[in-house]
């Protein structure tokens, strides 16, 4: 019996559904371009097939392969969707057909030229994805026995669909499986970094001290440290790294690392903070830098020695008229210029009941739907409600209350405390 048309379109439907379940598994994405290219030249009969992602964002498409007859790869083309048949199709999303390549002016000639190929007919057909977005495209070289009919594009246009909502997928895979070995990395930075912090409060005859930090991201911006010293001090600091996440993390810790060096052999914390500051500056790259607080209690004689690098406010408690006032603060953030060098550390003198209140600006500036900060104002109020309670529990009263006034906006600022807080005479 001699064949009909029906034998045909049953064949090419046999062809088309075995190509679905090909692109139906789960492959790499290289090995399914590999797969949609020949399976192209298998069921339209052609010379070469050339699969292009587009990246509509970018306005940019790629080739990540050309298969020919002897199945070689050629090198990754890149070029905007502007240029060429690709990318006229790429925009409009509607197949091109063209049967003499070299008579269409929109056809570029070059790579025949650098190969040596010679393009005679070139069916060019857009892949979609389920939602109908383009995401790539199929080009098609020089169909055996004549030039590309309308059967064929009928065929490209079934297999574009299957070829898009392929990548689709395996776009969306790969993207899952990055995003997962980012996740992975930052919670073994977020873990490093949570291990740089104190893991005790420091035990200070007559002072009650506590630190807290929360970061913003899975590794944040922020830190605060306790450093017992020779001779009985405690050095202290707080910083704050511009910016949040894996950036301003390693920062943090090159800042942490280099004032514990220092402060060990440089007893004037003046000398310390110009080291740290030299140093800091060679690695910074430019618009980042670290306001900073840094101090050296000395409980023998109820003071603290500290400098500011643009950590500011600075609260000071006195209990003795139950009043609030901040710190001077002159010093500019480190690395914020080079060249800058610090003036003498300043001493604040701490009373029976006397409270030093140190935050990153993660606590007053966290606002709420309306916009308004939560503020210095609030933070003395609640401060002063809460002067007997222990310094652990002044840092979770306003850490509270700030997370209470945001009314569920999202925290988008990493959030350190210290609080510093001279037992009154006769207390434990």
């Amino acid at each position: 019996m001699p064949a009909t048309p029906g034998d045909g379109r049953l064949a090419d439907l046999e062809r088309l559904l075995e190509v679905a379940r090909q692109l139906g598994a789960t492959v790499a994405l290289d090995q399914l371009l590999s797969m949609i290219a020949a399976a192209a030249i298998s069921v339209l009969d052609c010379e070469r097939a050339t699969v292009f992602l587009y990246d509509r964002k970018a306005g940019e498409l790629s080739s990540r392969l050309a298969t020919g007859v002897a199945g070689a790869p050629i090198e990754e083309i890149r070029f905007p969707d502007t240029r060429g048949i690709a990318g006229e199709v790429a925009r409009s999303g509607t197949a091109i057909n063209i049967a003499d390549a070299y008579a269409d002016p929109r056809f570029n000639p070059e790579f025949d030229r650098r190969s040596g190929y010679r393009t005679q007919s070139m069916l060019t057909i857009p892949l979609s994805d389920h939602d109908g977005a383009i995401v790539g495209v199929l080009q098609l070289l020089n169909k055996r026995g004549g030039p590309f009919a309308t059967r064929d594009e009928e065929i490209g246009g079934f297999l574009g669909t299957q070829a898009g909502v392929a990548i689709q997928r395996q776009l969306l895979l790969e993207q899952f499986a990055v995003k997962q070995r980012i996740d992975r990395d930052l919670n073994i930075a977020r873990g490093i970094q949570q291990g740089l912090l104190p893991r005790e409060q420091p035990a200070v005859p007559g002072y009650d001290i506590a630190g807290w930090n929360r970061p913003a991201d899975e590794t944040g911006g922020d830190y605060f440290d306790f450093m017992p010293l020779a001779g009985a001090g405690l050095a202290i600091t707080i910083a704050d790294v511009t910016g949040h996440g894996v950036g301003p993390a390693l920062v943090v810790a090159e800042t942490r690392a280099l004032f514990r060096a220092v402060v060990q052999y440089r007893s004037d914390l003046q000398r310390a903070v110009n080291e740290v500051q030299a140093l800091l500056s060679l690695d910074l790259p430019e618009g980042r830098f670290v306001t900073a607080f840094f101090g050296v209690l000395a409980p023998e004689r109820n003071t603290i020695n500290y400098l500011s690098a643009g950590q500011a406010p600075l609260l000071a408690y006195v209990a003795a008229d139950a009043s609030f006032h901040e710190m001077p603060a002159k010093g500019l953030p480190l690395g914020f210029v080079p060249e800058i060098e610090y003036e003498p550390a300043i001493d604040h003198s701490l009373a029976p009941g006397d409270m030093v209140v140190l935050l990153t600006d993660g606590f007053y500036e966290w606002a709420n739907p309306a916009g308004e900060q939560f503020g210095v104002e609030r933070v003395t109020e609640l401060v002063h409600r809460h002067r007997n309670a222990p310094a652990s529990e002044v840092i979770a009263a306003l850490y509270r209350a700030v997370v209470d006034f945001s009314a569920g906006t999202p925290q988008g600022d990493d959030l350190t405390a210290v609080v510093i807080k001279r037992l009154p005479d006769g207390a434990a």
